[in-house]
């Protein structure tokens, strides 16, 4: 039975060869079949990787039980003797290589409780302790985890309907049917990742590039509690597996870049950015090149999406610790940030102003003065904002005592560019909050520099006298066309 089990694996199944329990385990990866035999209800997905099983295990491995044709209920591990645990083990995996459809609540609820309670069982048992599995179980574990997390995600809803995509932020997430199975699976992955008897050098083998692609796609999954367990379980494989961690920051990068230059959908964008926040804390100083790279070609171009809100406060992170970590990455981050400033979505430019107030934080002085000209230009703007929250948040710069030391410093350069917009909403702007916050601002240059204040408001005042000279004159100009035109008579003028 070995023997045909493993010639199995290099051969192409059939379509009357799929139904075959003789063959389960050994399909192309992500296949869906349903079962024959005792077990009507059941969906067989077959492993995720085909191949002959570990080759190379020890004589005294056990061997691989025969399929089962059916889910019947097994022994608990404490029930058994130590010596029968590993094969109990691999009969277990079996068991829990069978899917259900979980559309239908009525339909195999027997079998799938003995799934529940065996995923269960494994749990325990490997978060236990009690026993080291064997190279051959931990293949098979992990083409387990495969057959169950391994799927096709639903499409979105505007995906399904051909409408027009909406908001992702107004749309109800779709919460997996198969939780009850699938949350076990990934408890399972996590408690082996996490073991200390886990050994790197063999779990390598089994959690490959491979793996670790299929395990990022499905980031897009819109269950939120599944994304959660991702998050967690990519990060601890990251911190476990050095050997993969080059090939995990260039496979979320590539994530990145069709999120931003592509679709500008994606479910896991924060649960992402979360990791790399944790990624980005540990990097060493000098900061390598390709850490610089990926801010200036995938972190700060991240600020372009329209659903910036959905993962804003996890992008501010990552990009203020790069400025925290090298305060010489101030300026760079500050014109990304200056380069895509919104224009017309309010909301998302009050987002950018707090985001703001945090690099400048951790700014310092000689950073502060390459980029301050471009910056307060446009916070100039966003101070005569007609929406008052955008203009209450620039007004709150002020109230960050780093950022007013920094504008104190250089209030030469800053206030000229700034003075015309605090007269302006002094004197016009409709919201009264603006107004007490504008008058405050003001009063604070006035005492810091009462010469260089008394210069500004002498220059604007000369300023809106040439232009009421140049309004005057463009009057003028167009009375006079009009006596020109009525002393030549009308006989040739065409009148509407």
């Amino acid at each position: 039975m070995l023997k045909k089990i493993m010639k199995g694996g290099h051969k192409k199944p059939s379509k009357s060869d799929s139904t075959d329990p003789s063959l389960y385990g050994f399909g192309p990866p992500g296949s869906r079949n349903p079962g024959s035999g005792p077990a009507p209800n059941v969906t067989v997905n077959h492993a995720s990787r085909a191949g002959p099983l570990a080759s190379g295990a020890n004589p005294g491995a056990p061997a691989i039980p025969p399929p089962m044709g059916s889910v019947e209920p097994l022994p608990l591990f404490r029930d058994v003797a130590v010596s029968e645990r590993q094969n109990l083990f691999l009969r277990k995996l079996q068991v829990c290589c069978f899917q259900f459809n979980f559309s239908d609540t009525l339909k195999s609820v027997r079998e799938k409780e003995i799934k529940r309670q065996t995923l269960l069982d494994l749990v325990d048992f490997i978060q236990s302790g009690s026993g080291k599995i064997t190279e051959m179980c931990q293949e098979e574990m992990i083409k387990m985890v495969g057959i169950n997390i391994f799927r096709c995600l639903p499409p979105a809803p505007h995906e399904n309907t051909g409408q027009e995509a909406t908001d992702p932020e107004e749309e109800e997430p779709y919460l997996e049917p198969s939780w009850p199975h699938l949350q076990l699976v990934y408890e399972l992955l996590l408690r082996y990742v996490v073991s200390s008897d886990t050994d790197t050098k063999v779990a390598k083998r089994y959690i490959d590039h491979s793996f670790v692609l299929k395990l990022l796609d499905l980031f897009d999954t819109e269950d939120p509690r599944e994304r959660e367990y991702l998050k967690t379980i990519l990060h601890r494989i990251y911190g476990k597996f050095m050997v993969h961690r080059p090939f995990i920051r260039k496979a979320i990068n590539n994530i990145f870049y069709r999120f931003i230059y592509e679709t500008e959908r994606h479910s896991g964008i924060g649960e992402l950015l979360e990791i790399l926040g944790s990624i980005i804390n540990g990097f060493a100083l000098p900061m390598k090149e390709e850490h610089k790279l990926f801010l200036v070609r995938a972190l700060i171009p991240l600020h372009k999406p329209k659903p910036i809100s959905m993962y804003h406060q996890q992008l501010s992170y990552c990009i203020t610790q790069f400025v925290e970590k090298d305060y010489k990455l101030a300026d760079t981050v500050i014109r990304g940030l200056l380069k895509y400033w919104p224009l017309t979505n309010c909301q998302k430019e009050v987002l950018f102003l707090g985001e703001l107030e945090e690099v400048l934080e951790a700014t310092q002085s000689a950073e502060f003065q390459r980029c301050m000209i471009p910056l307060f230009r446009t916070i100039a703007r966003c101070l005569n904002s007609s929406h008052f929250q955008v203009a209450e948040r620039a007004l709150f710069l002020w109230n960050n005592e780093h950022i007013v030391s920094l504008i104190a410093q250089n209030r030469q350069v800053v206030l000229p560019i700034i003075f015309e917009a605090l007269e302006r909403n002094i004197s016009s702007h409709w919201n009264q909050a603006v107004h007490g916050l504008t008058v405050n601002v003001r009063k604070m240059f006035m005492e810091m520099d009462a010469e260089l204040f008394e210069e500004c408001q002498r220059q604007f005042a000369e300023k809106e006298a040439r232009a009421r000279d140049v309004e005057e004159q463009r009057e003028m100009t167009w009375k006079k066309l009009a006596d020109v035109a009525a002393q030549r008579g009308g006989d040739d003028m065409v009148t509407v």
